[in-house]
C-alpha cells in the first residue's frame, strides 16, 4: 500500500499551536463550530456513554456537550492538553495520526478544526471508525477548501507581479464531496457532509494575519517558501486585498468554509436498503401519474 504524502509539517503545528496560546488564542471560530456541533447531537434521541473530544485545541467543544447533558463521560486527546478554562477530566496524550485506543472504545467521537492538518486523513478515519463501538457515532468539523479565498488570491496576485512566480501560503483543504467518499471508504453509514460559510470582517489584512497567529493557522505547509516574505510583496498583497475583498465602509472580508462530516459504525439496528425487486408498490401509483413504458412516447 502505498503511503500518503506528507503535506503538513506536524511538528511545525505543535509549535504554532504553543505560540498561539502565549499569544492569547483567537476562539471565535472554534466557540461557534461548538455551539454548532451541540445543535446537532442534540437533533440525535439518544444517550452517549463514552465520548471521546479528538484534538479540539480548547475546551469548547467538552463545555457545549457538559451543558447538552447526553453524554455521561468525555475523555480529551491530542500532542498537548487543550487550552481554557474547564482542564479534562480525563486527558490522553496522543497523535491524532496514531491513535492509542482499543477497539470498540467509545460510543461517540468530535473532533473540532483539528483534522484538516492530518497528513493521513483516509487512515485517521479508519482508527476512528475502530475506535467506535457498533453504533457509534463520529461528528467532525474540518476547515473546507473555500477558505480564505480571499488571502489566497490577494498573495498569489502580489508574488506574480512583484517576484515573477507564487508559492504555497495556504494549505489545500479537503472538498466536501472528497470527505464523503472518504468516509465511506472508511466503513462509515449513513454518512453525512455540508458546509456552512462564515464571513468575518477585519479593519486590515494584517488584524486577519494576527487573528490566523492566535489560531495556530499559519502556514505549516512542507513545501512552504522558507525565506522571509519580501515587504514589497506583503504590501502589494495589501493593496490588491483592499482593492477586491473590501465592502462599501471600508472593511474587507475573510471566508472560512466550515465542512461538516457524521458518519455511524453499521449496526444491524440502522436501517437498511431495501433489496431490488422487493417494492410492493408502484412509484406511478405513489405519484398519481400513469406509468409509460419504454418506447412510448409521452403525449
Amino acid at each position: 500500500m502505498a503511503e500518503s504524502p506528507l503535506i503538513f509539517d506536524r511538528s511545525l503545528i505543535r509549535a504554532r499551536r504553543r505560540r498561539a496560546l502565549a499569544l492569547g488564542p483567537a476562539t471565535f471560530l472554534l466557540d461557534r463550530v461548538a455551539d454548532d456541533l451541540a445543535d446537532r447531537l442534540a437533533a440525535v434521541l439518544r444517550r452517549f456513554g463514552f465520548a471521546l473530544d479528538l484534538a479540539t485545541p480548547n475546551d469548547a467543544v467538552r463545555v457545549a456537550l457538559a451543558r447538552l447533558g447526553s453524554v455521561d463521560r468525555i475523555v480529551s486527546a491530542d500532542f498537548m492538553p487543550p487550552s481554557g478554562k474547564t482542564p479534562p477530566p480525563l486527558f490522553v496524550a496522543a497523535d491524532v495520526e496514531a491513535l492509542p485506543f482499543r477497539e470498540a472504545t467509545f460510543d461517540l467521537i468530535v473532533s473540532a478544526l483539528a483534522l484538516q492538518f492530518v497528513n493521513d486523513l483516509p487512515g485517521t478515519l479508519v482508527q476512528i471508525r475502530r475506535a467506535l463501538k457498533p453504533d457509534g457515532l463520529f461528528l467532525a468539523a474540518l476547515i473546507g477548501g473555500d477558505t480564505l479565498n480571499e488571502l489566497r488570491q490577494s498573495f498569489a496576485a502580489a508574488e506574480s507581479e512583484i517576484e515573477g512566480g507564487i508559492s504555497p501560503r495556504i494549505a489545500p483543504f479537503a472538498d466536501l464531496r472528497d470527505l464523503g467518499a472518504l468516509l465511506q471508504r472508511a466503513g462509515f453509514t449513513l454518512p453525512v457532509t455540508d458546509s456552512d460559510r462564515v464571513t468575518v470582517r477585519y479593519d486590515t489584512v494584517f488584524s486577519l494575519m494576527h487573528d490566523l497567529r492566535r489560531m495556530g493557522a499559519t502556514n505549516a505547509l512542507l513545501d512552504r517558501r522558507r525565506s522571509p516574505l519580501r515587504r514589497a510583496t506583503l504590501v502589494r498583497m495589501a493593496e490588491i486585498y483592499a482593492q477586491r475583498f473590501s465592502d462599501d465602509d471600508g472593511r474587507l472580508r475573510a471566508t472560512f468554509e466550515i465542512v461538516w462530516l457524521s458518519g455511524w459504525v453499521p449496526h444491524p439496528s440502522q436501517q437498511q436498503p431495501l433489496k431490488p425487486g422487493s417494492a410492493k408498490g408502484r412509484l406511478a401509483d405513489a405519484l398519481g401519474v400513469r406509468e409509460i413504458s419504454t418506447g412510448e412516447k409521452a403525449g
